[in-house]
């Protein structure tokens, strides 16, 4: 009986580190990609070295992920994660933002993943799960002005998404916007309200719930639909 396989664009730390240890324990196989090197993700490969692969991509570097596409022509996946952000001046306004946060953060959240979306997808099995680490911020409707310019690069993941969704209006494939919750990690920071545990096994649970389900949704861990 083969495994299912899960792609994860993103793992070398924190949540997508997670992720890859969360699918591992469940017996999926699991195709981790980092930047660069991860003393974690390499700790991880020597328990579960038959099931993981470690590859590299920069999630920024569109060649890497066409690369990284090409080598993995002919296989299919039943999930796809693409997880990789950044947070940068956080309580700054637009007025006195350093421009390129900005721009980093606009290409690193929205552009890249949807781009990496686009050229990794015909990877994904018919009834697989296409998944997009987004966040409760990226809703414009529950906005509080909190980190808003980390939160505008959300609402415009969350808007390219749409987009991809709107070209493919018969794709077969689940496509989900995921807000975990405000997790403690590196990004999070010591503030965040959940730990690492709290989140991704909801997380996992989630997606493997919706394997079949056709169509966008932008959901919470719980599975619960969230106001764009």
């Amino acid at each position: 009986m083969s495994h299912p396989t899960a792609l994860i664009i993103g793992a070398s730390r924190g949540l997508g580190l997670a992720l890859a240890e969360e699918w591992l324990n469940r017996g999926w196989r699991v195709i981790a990609t980092a930047r660069g090197g991860s003393d974690r993700l390499a700790e991880l490969n020597l328990r579960f070295s038959d099931a993981l692969e470690i590859e590299h991509a920069d999630i920024v570097q569109a060649d890497t992920v066409r690369a990284l596409g090409t080598r993995l022509r002919g296989r299919e996946v039943d999930v796809l994660f693409v997880n990789a952000g950044i947070a940068r001046s956080n309580d700054k306004t637009p007025v006195d933002v350093g421009e390129q946060d900005f721009v980093d953060m606009m290409l690193t959240n929205a552009l890249a993943p949807v781009r990496t979306v686009e050229l990794l997808g015909e990877r994904v099995a018919s009834d697989g799960v296409i998944a997009l680490m987004s966040s409760e911020l990226g809703s414009i409707a529950n906005s509080t002005g909190f980190w808003p310019l980390y939160s505008s690069s959300k609402a415009a993941l969350n808007m390219l998404m749409k987009g991809y969704a709107a070209e493919r209006p018969h794709d077969p494939r689940a496509l989900l916007l995921i807000a975990p919750g405000w997790v403690r990690t590196d990004m999070g920071g010591e503030e965040a309200t959940l730990s690492i545990d709290e989140s991704i096994p909801l997380v996992v649970d989630m997606v493997e719930a919706n394997r079949g389900k056709a169509g966008l949704r932008y959901v919470d861990r719980f599975n619960r639909e969230l106001p764009w």
